[in-house]
């Protein structure tokens, strides 16, 4: 991302980073060598803020800084409180916004010229230089709020045909017997898996009912589901996270969950932690008892940097590929 140089351009940035333009949150962002490292929301109120200081700490950021969006609290006191914290720990406060409805203003600036009283009217997103870097990136513009964003995981009237046609396809797939040697149908999974993989990779659409259908089914199975989790890597983040978003949308709710985990994985390894939660909500949603979407969970709770958890997938994906392909002598 270009760098943040005013208050003008980190108000700019927020809704790229965040994945939508939040409302009555409190933003803090962890800078280490110049360079964005992690970017967190909480709620206005009944979060735990000590929790931004043990983020800023685990993620080994020098500086951040705070903006808060609000349309009726005054939050000042609120700053003050995380700015003690954060600098108690000798990491430095670059900058604090207040966001109040359509106006901006810095508490750390007192120079009536740029930072009247009155405050100054928030940027238009649409035509700032960040903006257009973000798109001729690939990246998709931020979600008008968090529910629309939340929605964008959601089926709506326009896959209708497409799920009818994948829950048909469903029906006639077998599901996996324990009882008996279950790799051939797991191998039969890993390979639909890496299929849509390759088309993802590919920029290809994917309308295919039955792979579409083999996936959802065999996706139940834990080591097909780690095999998923493998595929990942540094350059097919962003078409997976597309891949796994898809077929959320179009997944019956019994098929929900895994998928789901899955773009909760491939979105936090990105960074892009609101996506990561969002998605983590949706496998719940369909299966409050789901291990992974829990698993998690503790993990996105506990601020483990992405890279932490991409190694342990790394080191355990040639063992998954193992199990399901290699041939018992």
């Amino acid at each position: 991302m270009t760098t943040l140089t005013s208050p003008h351009d980190l108000l700019v940035a927020v809704p790229f980073l965040m994945g939508f333009s939040p409302e009555e949150s409190l933003i803090v962002i962890g800078i280490r060598e110049e360079a964005i490292n992690i970017a967190m929301r909480f709620d206005l109120e009944n979060s735990d803020y000590q929790e931004i200081v043990t983020h800023l700490q685990r993620w080994r950021c020098d500086c951040s800084m705070i903006i808060s969006y609000t349309h009726q609290a005054d939050t000042k006191e609120l700053h003050s409180q995380v700015r003690e914290l954060i600098s108690a720990t000798g990491i430095l406060v670059r900058e604090s916004l207040l966001v109040q409805g359509k106006r901006w203003k810095s508490e750390l600036c007192s120079d009536l010229s740029c930072c009247p009283q009155e405050g100054n009217p928030i940027p238009e997103i649409a035509n700032s230089a960040i903006a257009a870097e973000q798109v001729l990136l690939g990246h998709r513009m931020p979600y008008a709020s968090r529910e629309e964003l939340e929605n964008s995981l959601r089926s709506d009237d326009s896959l209708e045909s497409l799920t009818n046609q994948v829950c048909l396809a469903i029906e006639l797939i077998p599901e996996i017997d324990y009882r008996q040697d279950p790799r051939p149908l797991q191998r039969e999974g890993a390979e639909a898996i890496s299929k849509v993989v390759a088309r993802a990779e590919a920029g290809e659409s994917l309308s295919d009912s039955t792979l579409l259908a083999l996936v959802l089914v065999r996706l139940k199975d834990l080591q097909v589901r780690d095999f998923a989790l493998g595929c990942i890597n540094e350059e097919n983040l962003e078409k997976l996270i597309d891949l796994w978003r898809w077929i959320v949308r179009i997944a019956p709710s019994r098929y929900v969950a895994p998928v789901a985990t899955l773009l909760a994985a491939t979105a936090y390894e990105k960074g892009d932690g609101v996506l990561a939660q969002s998605a983590l909500d949706r496998a719940l949603e369909h299966d409050d008892e789901y291990p992974l979407a829990h698993l998690l969970k503790r993990v996105f709770a506990a601020g483990w940097p992405p890279e932490t958890f991409a190694t342990m997938r790394r080191e355990l994906h040639p063992k998954i590929s193992s199990a399901i392909f290699d041939e018992v002598a």
